[in-house]
């Protein structure tokens, strides 16, 4: 049997980490977190910004909403206020199918 390494949930990701983990420039993120009240990374006295697990998932669903969506940042902001939690889990339910799906692809390619 294989070893299978297992995914390393950090309690803080550093802006550059955020922004390769979406593949979009750090500006963007700061422009996202004037934006929407919902994103609050912390900072430290020089101003590093640390997100957590749920300022992520809160960046990947402003990210969904804009990109993948087409919404504008004010139809963005009303959808997020209006559906916040029902839209956060359909994120993490997407986010597992991909998951699924890459696992599935895995394996049809070892057999």
């Amino acid at each position: 049997m294989g070893y299978k390494e297992r995914e390393i949930n950090k309690m803080y990701y550093t802006m550059g980490e955020v922004a390769i983990l979406f593949d979009v420039n750090q500006s963007l993120i700061r422009f996202y977190e004037k934006e929407f009240d919902v994103l609050t990374p912390k900072k430290n006295k020089k101003g590093t910004r640390y997100f957590t697990q749920e300022d992520i998932e809160n960046l990947k669903l402003i990210i969904h909403l804009t990109k993948d969506k087409g919404y504008t940042l004010q139809g963005a902001k009303d959808y997020i206020r209006n559906n916040g939690n029902s839209s956060k889990d359909d994120i993490r339910v997407v986010s597992a199918l991909e998951n699924l799906k890459k696992f599935l692809i895995e394996v049809r390619d070892q057999l």
